[in-house]
């Protein structure tokens, strides 16, 4: 009996070695020697997808509407040791967009991976029109958070974070053969795509 006891023990401790060494060689570095290119990164789901990609091994270029936000940004992600970049981009002004494309190009010799992260807002009419406190949008109301919560199979709202992990896998070569699909990452919430 205890023969078997310690042949399972070491079996146990074998295969609890082998999953993690596999995991750990199948997340070295899948992005290494790629480029990323992420608008809207300074905060939020943009920042989370930028730090998933530097982490996973890409040089990664962020960028925001304020100067402010890109040398912070940058300043937290190198402070991890993460190979990022940043500039100041509107996404909504053609020279600004050439220019983020132009920095990436210069300072990397192309760009792999493009993440479009910049969000729609909830105005209507002229865009030239926008009042900055709807650029600068929250919402802070308790009881449609909770209804929102009670709706999800997973009972709390998503962060960030919850989205990086699926860029950076779709920006991979584990990826390599999904084309035209679309992943929801929405908590269990039904979804009519």
């Amino acid at each position: 009996m205890y023969k078997v006891g310690l042949l399972l023990g070491v079996c146990a401790r074998s295969w609890k070695s082998i999953r993690m060494a596999s995991s750990k060689v199948a997340r070295r570095d899948p992005l290494a020697n790629k480029v990323a290119l992420v608008t809207a990164s300074t905060e939020g789901i943009g920042l989370a997808i930028a730090r998933r990609l530097a982490q996973d091994g890409a040089r990664v270029v962020i960028s925001s509407r304020k100067q402010q936000n890109v040398d912070r940004a940058v300043a937290a992600l190198q402070g991890e040791g993460l190979s990022v970049t940043g500039t100041v981009c509107h996404v909504g002004k053609a020279e600004d967009r050439e220019r983020l494309v132009a920095m990436a190009v210069k300072l990397h010799g192309g760009i792999d991976i493009l993440v479009s992260n910049a969000a729609v807002n909830p105005f209507f009419g002229n865009l030239m029109d926008v009042p900055e406190e709807v650029w600068d949008k929250l919402w802070m109301d308790e009881a449609r958070e909770d209804a929102i919560k009670e709706a999800l199979r997973i009972r709390r709202l998503g962060k960030p974070e919850d989205c990086a992990g699926i860029v950076s896998f779709l920006c991979s070569e584990d990826a390599s053969y999904i084309t035209g699909e679309t992943v929801v990452v929405g908590g269990g919430a039904p979804s009519h795509l």
